[in-house]
């Protein structure tokens, strides 16, 4: 992951990394040009040659703040798209139809990686830029050193992989720690998000206190991990420091002896001094980039983790016939987790169908398999006799609506939030059979009111009318609906359920839910208990003869 990501802005990360040896090769003739002025204009009292050689150092300065400026600026373009086209990936595998990258990850987790994980990677490139420049100044620092002495050179030449190979095992500690901070920060953030999401029932129950401890716990082993990894990047920068430090005194004592012998001149001693402070600069810059590479790998890892999550269900070939009647069919299905077992059900073409559980783990594992969130582990879920399991599931979104009981709104106006998907000339029918149109009546604005985040500016019966709206707007052939009124009085939802019925007129509807509001203007109820389907028949039959029936409805 990390390697693709530096090859994918592999020109801008070249021109920096060129631009930055440039800058580190300014910087190396610093020093040795001072060293000539001082041999060739100073000693011998030359005027003329002073002024050539000020001309030459002004001109490496010019030189050298230009490759700086426009390396840098090259390095954090390669950086932010880099990061960018991480974060439309993670989105892409995120929003795939095949699902599968949220299993296991609360969404602030999936945030946190997106943003924080995408960043880290991202910011190789600088890192990358940066080495380069190093590698590049120790090499032209150790060759301009090896041109006025072989011993200094062979010094600075021979010290370098050594240090290198010593600066990659101090980094191994930080890069294992950086991760495990990531991922402990990553689920902290995910724990925030689920319990700001649910505040008002938390509330609702007086479980204040038991959140609060969920988090505290939480946070403090996300600070755990922080300050390990913390600890870990003091080692490595501690350990960085003495390693260049002692290399550095080396050179600069190797230095003076070759001056006090005279086997180089003054201004060469010079020279060597300068380039000795000069090394300081690329050793440090090599210490940064290895950490930066470490906290990189650790990032691009768990991106690599979630873009490799295998899919929930398999891509399909299959093809359904067209126009699509939406005729539904369960043959002998069994859920993996238990909660359907063995269950038969036939839906007719444009049939209502009210479907009534005692258990809430079916309702939730039914709408998983209708909207192939999930493939049966036996028996074969049909839309006009085609296996949903042969279909691709981006197909089968466009064929079957699944709107579940919690679902969310979104920023933006209330008629954007009816309108996201909706077929032509059906958002004011929708709006009508939903009541969500007297919803739009009481905003100061109607259809036009902005709704804030997950649509918190309006009362749970407004939300879920809105989101019923924005359900049927779309016109699907077949709509799945998971207790659509349970927030909303008892007249408002006798009239969805008249609505309901006149607007998915000629559609099949199946509607997973124990109102008798809605069943009784449903055509048939299958009641599931157990995992299967015990009984068949109108509602009002339903609740005369069934006792478990009328106990799940009425009570």
């Amino acid at each position: 992951m990390l390697r693709r990501a530096l090859l994918g802005q592999w020109r801008h990360a070249a021109l920096s990394a060129a631009l930055a040896a440039s800058h580190q090769g300014g910087e190396v003739l610093v020093p040795v040009v001072i060293g000539v002025v001082i041999d060739q204009a100073i000693v011998p009292g030359d005027g003329g040659a002073l002024v050539t050689w000020i001309a030459v150092l002004a001109a490496v300065f010019v030189t050298l703040s230009f490759s700086f400026r426009f390396s840098f600026r090259a390095a954090e373009r390669a950086s932010e798209q880099a990061g960018h086209e991480l974060r439309l990936e993670l989105t892409r595998r995120t929003l795939d139809p095949r699902g599968g990258a949220e299993s296991g990850r609360l969404p602030g987790e999936l945030v946190n990686v997106a943003t924080g994980d995408a960043k880290r990677v991202g910011a190789v490139h600088v890192a990358l830029g940066a080495a380069i420049a190093s590698l590049a100044g120790l090499v032209a620092g150790g060759l301009a050193l090896l041109w006025m002495s072989v011993p200094l050179g062979l010094l600075v030449l021979l010290g370098i992989p050594p240090l290198l190979g010593l600066a990659h095992v101090l980094g191994k500690p930080l890069e294992r720690r950086s991760g495990a901070e990531q991922e402990r920060a990553a689920h902290a953030s995910g724990v925030a998000a689920d319990l700001i999401a649910g505040l008002r029932v938390l509330k609702g129950i007086g479980a204040e206190r038991s959140a609060v401890e969920r988090y505290r716990a939480t946070s403090r082993a996300s600070l755990a991990a922080t300050v390990r990894a913390a600890r870990a990047q003091a080692w490595h920068d501690g350990g960085m420091l003495m390693l260049t430090g002692v290399f550095i005194a080396i050179v600069a004592l190797v230095g003076g002896r070759l001056a006090v012998s005279g086997d180089i001149t003054v201004g060469q001693l010079v020279t060597a001094v300068g380039l000795a402070q000069f090394l300081l600069t690329p050793l440090s810059l090599l210490s940064w980039a290895n950490g930066e590479f470490a906290q990189g790998r650790a990032s691009a890892a768990r991106i690599a983790s979630v873009l490799g999550s295998p899919p929930a269900v398999a891509e399909g070939d299959g093809v359904l016939p067209q126009p699509v009647r939406g005729a539904v069919r369960l043959r002998e299905v069994t859920c993996g987790d238990g909660a359907v077992r063995g269950l038969s059900l036939d839906v007719a073409a444009g049939e209502l169908l009210g479907v009534v559980t005692t258990d809430p783990k079916t309702a939730t594992s039914l709408l998983r398999l209708l909207g192939r969130a999930a493939d049966p582990e036996s028996g074969e879920v049909e839309v006009d006799g085609v296996p949903l399991r042969t279909l691709d599931p981006a197909e089968i979104r466009r064929v079957i609506v699944v709107a579940e009981h919690d679902a969310d709104l979104f920023e933006g106006s209330l008629l954007d939030n009816v309108t996201a998907a909706s077929a032509d000339g059906m958002a004011e029918k929708a709006m009508a059979a939903a009541a969500a149109d007297e919803v739009a009546r009481n905003l100061p604005q109607g259809t036009a009111t902005v709704l804030s985040e997950r649509g918190r500016s309006l009362s749970g019966g407004q939300r879920q009318r809105v989101a019923l709206a924005r359900a049927l707007a779309v016109d699907a052939p077949v709509l799945v609906l998971h207790d659509p009124t349970t927030a909303v009085d008892a007249v408002t939802e006798a009239g969805i359920a008249a609505g309901l019925r006149k607007v998915r007129e000629g559609s099949t509807t199946i509607v997973v839910a124990t109102s008798p509001a809605l069943l009784a203007e449903t055509d048939r109820v299958a009641f599931v208990d157990g995992g299967a389907v015990i009984a068949e028949g109108a509602h009002g039959d339903l609740a005369r003869e069934h006792p478990a029936y009328r106990a799940a409805v009425l009570f």
